[in-house]
């Protein structure tokens, strides 16, 4: 994280309300651009204008996807209501991304038996819970061995995307 204490203050604030650290990390990376952008000014002094000429700078010299500006968009709109509380005007004009979004790659059943199969015996048991369960990484990181139910055949999953605690067979 950078040493500017109003991006420190921001990250705190975040923390506060129980954001995500890669939540945290994206939006400060936005916000850090924003300012960056603008030649250094702090956002309370700029408005709905230069969010506009920012986002649009955004698809016309740095060609992002639409998802990388929406994500850019909600961050400094959470800057502007939450932190600043001086909210953006809902009718911002600006240049939307043109970019299609990507399809997601996907292996077959034998492509992913070979990925297991050549994968290293420290990453084996943590990839084949995430492909035969669905569960996202992060809640593979934080399975420990009281998670595991053998007699069931189950799993319980702590502080899951959402807040859910859920079970899974």
């Amino acid at each position: 994280m950078s040493k500017s204490p109003f991006l420190t203050d921001i990250a705190h604030k975040m923390r506060v309300m129980r954001y995500a650290k890669r939540t945290i990390e994206t939006y400060l990376h936005w916000i850090k651009a924003f300012i960056l952008f603008n030649g250094k000014q702090h956002p309370k002094d700029l408005g709905d204008e230069q969010v506009e000429r920012f986002l649009s700078h955004m698809v016309n010299q740095r060609d992002v996807s639409q998802s990388t500006q929406r994500l850019a968009l909600n961050a400094l709109v959470f800057l502007y209501s939450k932190i600043l509380n001086q909210p953006l005007s809902l009718n911002l004009q600006f240049i939307n991304s043109k970019i299609p979004k990507k399809l997601p790659v996907v292996l077959s059943q034998d492509e992913m038996r070979a990925l297991l199969a050549a994968m290293p015996q420290a990453f084996l048991l943590p990839a084949q819970l995430a492909y035969g369960s669905g569960l996202r990484l992060m809640e593979v990181v934080r399975l420990r061995i009281q998670d595991i139910d053998f007699n069931y055949g189950v799993l319980r999953i702590w502080n899951g995307k959402g807040g859910k605690q859920s079970t899974s067979n």
